[in-house]
């Protein structure tokens, strides 16, 4: 199948590592000119050097905290200045503090606001101009399956990525006529170091090991086994690819069959 991905100028937000890095690396792939963006300088060059040697292509590269609205809109001006304008858009942020709701206060919540709601936001509203002025575009979430079952300790994640998708729904609507197609794609429990990190909360809360608790979770999953952020990538670039022309204000788990939900 071919994307649609030749040349297009794409901007993948905390994409240093993790989801975002493997997402990056998939765009690369498809001959997309990237920028790719990350508050760790550091991480960020590493990233921009390993895409180019697994794919050959130079990735633009944008110091950029989610959480700070200057650096998102120098960011997405880098971009649009570095390929001439701007085709795609992912949206992506490390994920807030676990915990429940009586562990919370005030600025936790504003912390789990900034981090994974208005940073969506800010990220689609500097994005905008540009994707229009290019006759139209595709901008994609990477959220949770919290949007679709609360995941227990998580209480700042379900309430603010279930933001993120009510938010990918009221704009599939008001983009559609700008040929800009917005969707959602959701991990469930993807290989990365924000899951070991959550399991290893997780197993000193419960005074049990590690495995043990990265056992009992596999077990809720049907096909057994956690996904890798490659799979996940593959995902994220064919809703966020010209391949996709009619899906949009859609929520798709990539969570090996582990929400059940209808």
């Amino acid at each position: 199948m071919n994307l649609g991905l030749q040349g297009k100028s794409v901007f993948v937000a905390a994409s240093s590592k993790g989801l975002g890095k493997a997402s990056a690396l998939e765009y690369a792939k498809e001959g997309a000119r990237l920028t790719i963006a990350s508050r760790d300088l550091g991480q960020l060059e590493q990233a921009r050097d390993d895409i180019r040697a697994a794919t050959g292509h130079q990735a633009v590269i944008a110091k950029m905290d989610v959480r700070n609205e200057v650096d998102i809109r120098q960011a997405i001006a880098a971009a649009v200045s570095a390929h001439g304008g701007l085709d795609a858009l992912v949206t992506n942020a490390g994920g807030p503090p676990g915990g429940n709701f009586a562990d919370m206060a005030d600025n936790d919540w504003q912390t789990g606001f900034e981090l994974n709601l208005l940073s969506t936001i800010r990220l689609i509203r500097e994005a905008l101009p540009a994707l229009r002025a290019d006759g139209g575009g595709r901008i994609v979430n990477v959220a949770s399956t919290s949007v679709k079952q609360p995941i227990e300790g998580l209480i700042l994640s379900n309430v603010f990525r279930a933001g993120v998708q009510a938010l990918t729904k009221s704009l599939a609507t008001e983009l559609a006529p700008d040929g800009i197609l917005i969707n959602t794609v959701a991990p469930g429990r993807i290989s990365t170091d924000r899951i070991f990190e959550l399991d290893r909360k997780r197993a000193q809360d419960r005074a049990a090991t590690l495995e043990e608790i990265q056992a009992q979770a596999t077990s809720l999953i049907p096909l057994a086994r956690m996904g890798t952020p490659e799979e996940f990538a593959r995902y994220v670039v064919f809703y966020g690819s010209f391949a996709n022309t009619y899906a949009t204000g859609q929520t798709l788990l990539v969570d090996g069959g582990m929400v059940r939900a209808i």
